[in-house]
């Protein structure tokens, strides 16, 4: 092996040993502890994914235990096997500098060290994109010889499916490259391209099977009202505030590089099948992106699957122009060590509060993460005391999915009200809005006890509600004078009990208040 490789080695063992100690000491965000929400009740598929990310908490909380290590124990991993492909794609595609430096480039993006480190849908789309593509360059490499990696494509695909459903746009630019590429669009006429795809099909099970238990809810957003709406609330100021997420997650510079790389090289791709691999994995991700963009601010992480396999050209791009220009060395420098400074206050913007620069709170994109340990110690603490002058057991309900799920895990005392109730609810709905509309809930009716006599059975639903007369505790993060006109309406009379003011630095974090709703009676029809 080379130095270089050495060093490469060296660096990506380093890095990924500080991932595992961040892992484990940062507070996990409000999604990673909704996920892991998702792990404590398996099931085929979910709302708006399939279930790897579940499945991945559940392995790692098997081995480590309900901690942020256990749940994020896979993500430092993600990361070091993303550049290990990418690594390995760039040599194939190019050499072995541009595979270097490519990796280089990957891990000080800001946006790939979150997901590094916290572990969501993108850690893994981002792996099982880019082992896809690694995969079916070896086949196309091979072709038109049947090689396994055909096969092994269509599954890591599936896979990526089973993680995110916008991986299965892989088929897309496999397909388009197939047409685009003259020398392998005999490829069509060929079994190999449809043995991928019936390698991936099996993988549309899950999802298939949890639609038809569900009355196809997880198609909502495709349905022909869902698409009129979406075609008249088109605002160019939205792909705007998109685009300004994506110079803050990507780092303004290399952003630009990626840019310029992308458009600089459509010419060329009509000469070169390996530019044009790069290109046909990278457009209909950032073109669906826009088109995202123009309706609503879209997710930066939803591009990352293309800037990553993207960045292995803008690096072959980028070193054949600073090889003759040293004003463009010196740029493509200074945008490295911007992204890398932009990775560490990513990771920890209290650096930049050790240096005497007050950055408030409301600005640090990480204070939704913080705190939350400290607040569900209050919370134990308060709710154990209000039961005592109470004299009865209470519920909780979140303002948000994201307020339940952080108390959820990290309260000491989890209670249940039986199986599969989450510890925290959140507010009652007609509308589906997440996950927890499909976990028992507390305005959910069941079957009565025949030797009961309540008075609380509702003939037409042949059931009781267990929860009616009962007290809960409304717990938000937002400074509500009031909780909302459906708890309201579902309670015979509410108070504010406590409001809990957490402070960092001596700055304000977090401001949780607490209500209690009293006698539970179900929304009135």
């Amino acid at each position: 092996m080379s130095s270089r490789l050495w060093l490469l080695i060296g660096f990506l063992l380093l890095l990924t040993g500080i991932r595992f100690w961040l892992s484990a000491s940062l507070e996990l965000s409000p999604d990673e502890s909704y996920h892991y929400q998702w792990a404590q009740h398996p099931d085929v598929s979910y709302y708006r994914n399939g279930p790897g990310i579940a499945l991945a908490i559940l392995a790692g909380t098997s081995l480590f235990g309900p901690t942020e290590f256990g749940v994020r124990f896979l993500s430092p991993l993600l990361g070091f096997g993303t550049s290990l492909l990418v690594y390995l794609l760039g040599r194939k595609l190019a050499r072995e500098k541009v595979a270097f430096w490519s990796v280089v480039v990957l891990n000080l993006l800001p946006l790939l060290n979150v997901e590094s480190v916290h572990l969501t849908v993108d850690s893994l789309s981002i792996f099982c994109w880019l082992a896809a593509l690694y995969l079916f360059w070896m086949a196309i490499e091979r072709s038109p010889r049947f090689s396994i990696f055909w096969a092994a494509a269509g599954v890591v695909v599936g896979l990526g499916f089973l993680c995110k459903y916008e991986n299965a746009l892989e088929l897309v630019s496999i397909l388009l490259f197939l047409l685009v590429v003259p020398k392998y669009r005999g490829e069509l006429r060929r079994p190999n391209f449809y043995i991928l795809l019936a390698c991936f099909a099996p993988f549309l099970v899950p999802s298939v099977l949890w639609n038809l238990q569900h009355a196809w809810l997880g198609l909502d957003q495709w349905t022909s009202q869902a698409l009129l709406n979406a075609f008249f609330t088109i605002r160019f100021s939205r792909l705007v505030e998109s685009f300004s997420l994506q110079l803050a997650f990507y780092s303004p510079l290399l952003l630009i590089g990626l840019l310029i790389a992308l458009f600089g090289s459509i010419r060329k791709a009509f000469q070169n099948s390996k530019i044009c691999l790069l290109l046909t994995f990278s457009w209909p991700v950032l073109l669906l992106y826009v088109i995202l963009s123009l309706h609503q601010v879209s997710d930066p992480a939803w591009t990352a699957p293309a800037f990553v396999g993207l960045g292995i050209l803008a690096t072959h791009y980028w070193l054949q122009i600073a090889s003759q220009r040293a004003l463009i060395s010196g740029l493509c420098l200074a945008a490295l060590i911007l992204s890398a400074l932009q990775a560490s206050l990513a990771m920890n913007p209290n650096l930049v509060r050790t240096i005497g620069i007050p950055l408030p709170y409301d600005r640090d994109a990480n204070s939704g993460t913080k705190g939350w340990r400290t607040i569900a110690e209050a919370i134990d603490r308060f709710r154990a005391d209000f039961e005592n002058r109470l004299g009865t057991k209470v519920f909780l309900i979140g303002n948000e999915y994201q307020t339940s799920s952080m108390l959820s895990f990290y309260l000491k005392d989890k209670r249940s009200a039986g199986p599969g109730h989450p510890p925290v609810y959140i507010p009652e709905s007609q509308d589906i809005q997440n996950e927890y509309s499909f976990w028992p809930r507390y305005d959910e009716f069941v079957e009565a006890d025949p030797s009961s006599q309540r008075d609380t059975t509702f003939t037409e639903e042949a059931g009781v509600n267990p929860f009616i007369d009962r007290t809960a505790l409304y717990i938000t993060d937002r400074s509500e004078a009031s909780p909302p006109q459906n708890i309201q309406s579902a309670f015979t009379r509410w108070e504010l009990v406590a409001v809990y003011e957490l402070t960092r630095k001596d700055r304000p974090l977090h401001q949780v208040r607490i209500f209690a709703c009293y006698q539970y009676q179900t929304l009135p029809l």
